[in-house]
């Protein structure tokens, strides 16, 4: 059988839709800051442009003695047309990308990794290019395309089979101070084509669908939501910034007929907020076909203002390691938050405690379930991610509320998600302050879902000066923070917050601290220090 890819995607659509716009990028005024135009880059030319990028490719790293088929790490944004180019076109050459975005901009973390997956060169971002010099292996800036020329023919395209490798991801979350490996081959990603084509399904086949940008290029989400684009001839927009304005949101609805909007759940309530206060913003988002989120769950209460308001809200679960795995049921009523797999994937629901005898089959609607998996699924993740039963657990955790519809109901370990879907491992963070201020603080927890930063609290030993102590917490795990990604770090002082002894809720019979409840009864003091920090 014959397997799909973003390249095999690509020269299909090419050749179905060679004159419509497949992207639009805009053209900014260098003195006002505002766009002038969208400028429309059609199927036909985004495959020339991939084309020239896999020549130049192909030829750079044959002359640095480097095979095809041999992984190349590109650190890149992953915002940006040009950065597309540069992943497409690695691909098209023969090579294997390994994906790292800005939001990790620790080199050493970016080396080790280069090592760990047997990388032979790295082509990085500008701004990167003054740390860059004791790289164990080859580097290359990421040129523009005017900076292309005098180059050798194209290569032949590279034809993936089973296991073979076609790029390799990160989990977008830190475990003991690094990112880890998600390899991820060709059976897997035709798998993930077939599940794009399910999310970017348009509701109105006669005319084009519109969507934007989501997020980086370098992650899961916004690779997925590009190829679900590009196989229905979609137009993708290249906003200004990923986390765009209303009135830049109102723009692309006017001026590039944008009629989906995709976004990470954080940033998607934001705009919900904000169209409380503007009944001319609550119009567009009212006009939208689609209103995709994903990376968390929506605030309940905007949620529940938005499907009042006619909103057409679907909600797209997944993960770096499976990609999309379960789509809400959409449209209007109590129901329509309720996911579903998608078609053609292999799950199950496991119960993470065994049933009473009592319990029926759909008796018992409170119980979690664990997400799993199955090793027959094409989307199941690398060998070595999987448990001992050959499954993958995805610790995702689930209520069935009617027979194969489900809630969503966090997870089964110590992650928590900020507002861009990125994960963070909470536990890591609190050993570090245990084992770096053990005479200086009792007990420690960290805060933070659908925030653009975690933030520490901590119950003081001793009667410290409060401000003394969060600098000296933040003095002591500084190395540690500087190697993990942006959305995990605590750097700053206003991101730690102190509190009495004994005096954060715990459970009555373990007396654990309760995450949840803490980020419930404190938000009014936290939610001020993120609106200070700017995110991706």
């Amino acid at each position: 059988m014959s397997l799909r890819s973003h390249l095999t995607v690509l020269e299909t659509s090419a050749s179905l839709y060679s004159s419509l716009p497949a992207f639009r990028l805009p053209q900014v005024d260098a003195e006002s800051g505002q766009v002038t135009q969208w400028r429309p880059v059609t199927y036909n030319q985004f495959q020339s442009d991939v084309e020239l990028f896999a020549r130049y490719w192909a030829q750079t790293l044959k002359t640095d003695g480097i095979p095809r088929r041999s992984v190349v790490g590109l650190w890149l944004s992953g915002m940006t047309y040009n950065d597309v180019l540069h992943i497409y076109g690695m691909s098209r050459a023969g090579y294997v990308p390994q994906l790292f975005s800005l939001r990790l901009p620790n080199p050493t973390v970016i080396f080790e990794l280069l090592c760990e997956a047997g990388a032979k060169a790295l082509v990085y971002d500008t701004s990167f290019a003054s740390i860059l010099s004791n790289s164990p292996v080859p580097t290359h800036l990421a040129l523009a395309m005017d900076k292309m020329d005098g180059l050798d023919p194209l290569p032949e395209m590279p034809l993936y089979r089973g296991d073979q490798l076609v790029f390799v991801m990160h989990t977008s979350g830190s475990t003991s101070g690094s990112p880890k490996l998600v390899p991820c081959n060709a059976t897997w990603l035709d798998a993930i084509v077939n599940k794009a084509c399910q999310i970017g399904r348009p509701r109105d086949t006669t005319r084009q669908d519109v969507c934007v940008w989501m997020g980086s290029m370098c992650h899961i989400a916004q690779q997925c939501t590009l190829l679900g684009s590009l196989q229905h001839g979609s137009c993708t927009i290249q906003p200004t910034k990923i986390v765009f304005s209303p009135e830049e949101l109102m723009d692309m609805i006017v001026r590039c007929h944008m009629n989906r909007l995709n976004q990470f759940a954080g940033f998607l309530a934001s705009n919900i907020r904000v169209s409380r206060q503007n009944p001319k913003l609550l119009t567009f988002l009212q006009s939208l076909d689609e209103i995709s989120y994903s990376g968390l769950p929506l605030p309940e209460d905007d949620e529940a203002w938005a499907y009042s308001q006619g909103l057409r809200l679907k909600n797209v679960f997944g993960s770096t390691e499976c990609g999309p795995m379960l789509l809400s049921i959409g449209g209007k009523g109590r129901n329509a938050r309720l996911l579903r797999p998608l078609e053609g994937v292999s799950y199950g629901f496991s119960p993470i405690d065994p049933p009473t005898p009592s319990e029926s089959a759909y008796q018992s609607t409170g119980r979690m379930l664990e997400l799993v998996i199955f090793s027959e699924s094409r989307d199941c993740p690398a060998l070595h991610m999987r448990r001992a039963d050959g499954h993958f657990h995805t610790g995702d955790l689930f209520q069935e509320v009617s027979p194969g519809h489900y809630i969503s109901r966090g997870r089964n370990d110590d992650w928590i998600k900020s507002d861009n879907g990125l994960r963070c491992d909470t536990k890591s963070i609190e050993e570090n302050v245990r084992k770096t201020c053990a005479h200086l603080v009792e007990e420690c927890i960290v805060v933070g879902s659908g925030r653009s930063s975690p933030t520490l609290f901590v119950e003081a030993a001793s009667d410290i000066d409060h401000n003394k102590l969060k600098k000296e917490i933040i003095r002591r795990t500084r190395l540690f923070h500087s190697r993990r990604y942006l959305h995990e770090r605590i750097t700053s002082p206003d991101f730690v917050i102190v509190v009495p002894s004994k005096s954060l809720p715990r459970t009555a019979t373990k007396g654990n601290i309760r995450r949840k409840t803490i980020f419930i009864a404190f938000h009014r003091i936290i939610l001020p220090h993120y609106l200070l920090r700017p995110c991706y």
